[in-house]
């Protein structure tokens, strides 16, 4: 069944929001002190950006289940293809670059 809740593209997006949201939740808990900018800044010269980025696609996990248990399946398959999509963004960073 293809309805507005059951679509790729509801899941692809809610999977590359999530971690986003899951990086501003660790800016607010962990370094609250200062700006984003610096945040950010810093997560680079400490060069755990692979970590942090890793950490931040965890709760896509999360999200695939719900969509799995409400058998949405095709918004499930949008979360996991949006979890690949980052760990291979992670891959590049940490090889390539």
């Amino acid at each position: 069944m293809k309805t507005k809740a059951n679509r790729l593209e509801l899941g692809l997006f809610l999977g590359l929001l999530m971690p986003v949201l899951t990086f501003f939740v660790f800016y607010l808990f962990l370094h609250n002190e200062s700006g984003i900018v610096e945040f950010i800044n810093e997560v680079i010269v400490r060069q755990v950006s692979t970590q942090v980025i890793s950490l931040c696609a965890v709760p896509n996990l999360l999200l695939f289940f719900v969509f799995i248990w409400t058998d949405r399946l095709y918004s499930a398959r949008g979360v996991l293809t949006a979890t690949f999509i980052i760990a291979f963004v992670v891959l590049i960073l940490k090889f390539v670059l």
